[in-house]
């Protein structure tokens, strides 16, 4: 199975290089700034061909086709590009991120940036990676000393006031932020340790399902905004080193 996942990643991303920066259809979806692009839909067909070809009895959930469903207790979880607004401007940042689900639980995770060759990998268990070498969260434990990441939803409907509302209030403690528009780039390079903690609202399962297992893999704590059990089917993520969980909680209460 991590033959075949790093496999769907090399071979998608060599797709995504191929388009980078150059020039390809865009189309909207349900509003008009939540695009796909052609690269996308071309970066999906290859890895769905890729995993069905060594398992063809598994589940697929994808961002763009949906659902195949099987009566397989896997799932592989995909998004073939996140990030794929700033692929559409030649900003490389964006990714291919792939998780496996057994019995509703994550037990491999890969996110593969091919403009930077950064891929992080983790299997339940055994650590989480960049390269081959093992990564971990940071050790700050003072909030106001941290830096932070967060994305905002396309679809502002949905939680119209919460994301500002809390951008603000970390804002309102002088604690820098960053916006990377990327959530599994967000919680990989938490578990590497380029920010201390990353909090957003309305994601989809395919934005987060490897990048939680590699946050978690890499020592990190994530929750949802009470400190429940995460659910990469909900829509809040909080993930942070774990020393500054509870003190980004207490800012996130009663949005």
């Amino acid at each position: 199975m991590k033959n075949t996942l790093h496999k769907a990643a090399f071979e998608a991303g060599k797709i995504i290089k191929e388009y980078f920066a150059g020039t390809f259809k865009i189309e909207s979806k349900d509003i008009i700034s939540n695009i796909v692009t052609e690269v996308d839909k071309k970066s999906e067909s290859k890895i769905i061909e890729i995993i069905k070809a060594d398992f063809p009895e598994h589940n697929i959930l994808s961002e763009e086709i949906g659902a195949l469903e099987t009566d397989s207790e896997y799932k592989w979880v995909i998004d073939p590009i996140d990030g794929t607004i700033n692929f559409a401007h030649g900003i490389p940042i964006c990714c291919i991120s792939i998780g496996v689900e057994k019995e509703g639980e994550i037990i491999y995770g890969l996110v593969y940036n091919p403009m930077s060759e950064e891929l992080f990998y983790a299997e339940k268990g055994k650590g989480a990676y960049l390269n081959e070498k093992r990564i971990s969260v940071t050790k700050e434990n003072n909030l106001r000393k941290s830096l932070l990441v967060t994305g905002f939803p396309y679809v502002s409907k949905n939680c119209p006031y919460k994301p500002v509302e809390s951008f603000k209030r970390f804002i309102d403690l002088d604690i820098p932020i960053r916006r990377l528009g990327s959530a599994a780039l967000d919680l990989c390079w938490t578990a590497l340790g380029r920010f201390d903690g990353f909090w957003e609202y309305n994601l989809n399962p395919w934005d987060v399902a490897a990048g939680y297992l590699i946050m978690t893999e890499a020592g990190g704590k994530v929750t949802d905004f009470k400190n429940g059990k995460f659910s990469i089917y909900e829509k809040e993520i909080l993930a942070t080193n774990g020393l500054i969980h509870n003190e980004m909680l207490k800012v996130l209460m009663n949005l």
